[in-house]
């Protein structure tokens, strides 16, 4: 059964899978060949009649590893799960946490084209940072979220930046920026919108 915690630096997590028991060593470039998939998808509009709700994160999930994990893929967790340095949400309030965070992208007016990329840039730091925070499933949930940004920005008109750090000092800064959202501080996210898109707004 996989689990939801994350292991401590140095040490490695083994997961009961379709293919036996894997190391995340070992699942990885499985999971990297989904999603390289499920990119090619929402470039081509596949999810385009979906809502940018829940459903659809439970969609993108059951893509990434539905055939890996067929027990935990699109279903919220049952159990409590810990991540480094972040508690997320008891697991029962995962449901309604996920519900309202559609709900308040909604309200920000994502899924159609911008009129205002400032504002636009703090929707991407929320779409993010919350859901990072809430952590809606027991593994994988970096990768649904670059999924579900992804999702996001093609339907907004946007380019698709590089969202993955690229060095250990990046990394670092982008923890630090989850931390401050955690604490509802969407700022240090935001600059790290900025610097992806190069530092000047693509639609200028």
């Amino acid at each position: 059964m996989a689990g939801g915690t994350t292991p401590p630096q140095g040490s490695t997590r083994f997961v009961e899978t379709t293919r036996g028991i894997l190391s995340f060593q070992q699942i990885a470039p499985l999971l990297a060949e989904r999603a390289l998939q499920i990119q090619e998808d929402i470039e081509e509009g596949r999810f385009a009649p979906f809502l940018l709700d829940e459903t659809l994160l439970q969609e993108l999930h059951q893509q990434l590893c539905g055939d890996l994990i067929p027990e935990l893929a699109g279903r919220w967790p049952t159990i409590a799960v810990r991540v480094s340095d972040h508690e997320p949400p008891p697991a029962h309030q995962v449901p309604a946490l996920t519900r309202d965070y559609a709900r308040d992208l909604a309200a920000r007016g994502v899924g159609v084209p911008p009129d205002n990329d400032d504002l636009f840039i703090e929707t991407l730091a929320f779409a993010e940072g919350r859901l990072l925070s809430v952590h809606p499933f027991h593994d994988f949930n970096g990768r649904v979220t670059r999924l579900w940004l992804a999702e996001i920005l093609r339907r907004a008109e946007w380019p698709l930046p590089d969202l993955v750090p690229g060095d250990e000092p990046g990394k670092q800064i982008y923890l630090r920026a989850l931390a401050a959202a955690d604490q509802r501080d969407y700022r240090p996210l935001m600059e790290i919108w900025r610097q992806r898109f190069g530092g000047a707004m693509v639609n200028e």
